[in-house]
């Protein structure tokens, strides 16, 4: 799992941001993961190839963690989990799905 490149997209003033990193943070602590990069999608450095995300997104060795395709603009993106963001169980049971591909 350490070998694995984890990406949170965001962008400031996401009202979703927050949950989404602490469901992130907790699933990472679960797997013994410490090392992700949090990206700001309106940062004018961040690379056109991450342009396009919903926030909050999460990346898994570039490939977002539920499968979905990358849109179009900027946007919010809204999961059926608690306080609309993925659960850490969640999070954690599609890193296994990656691992295993």
């Amino acid at each position: 799992m350490s070998t694995v490149r984890i990406q949170l997209l965001t962008f400031e003033g996401c009202p979703l941001a927050d949950a989404a990193r602490e469901q992130l943070e907790a699933a990472l602590a679960e797997v013994g993961v410490d090392d992700y990069e949090e990206i700001d999608l309106q940062a004018p450095g961040t690379p056109e190839s991450l342009r396009g995300w919903g926030s909050p997104t999460i990346l898994v060795d570039g490939a977002d963690i539920t499968g979905q395709p990358k849109g179009e603009s900027l946007s919010c993106r809204v999961y059926g989990g608690p306080d609309g963001v993925l659960s850490a169980a969640d999070i954690i049971s599609a890193f296994d799905s990656r691992r295993s591909k």
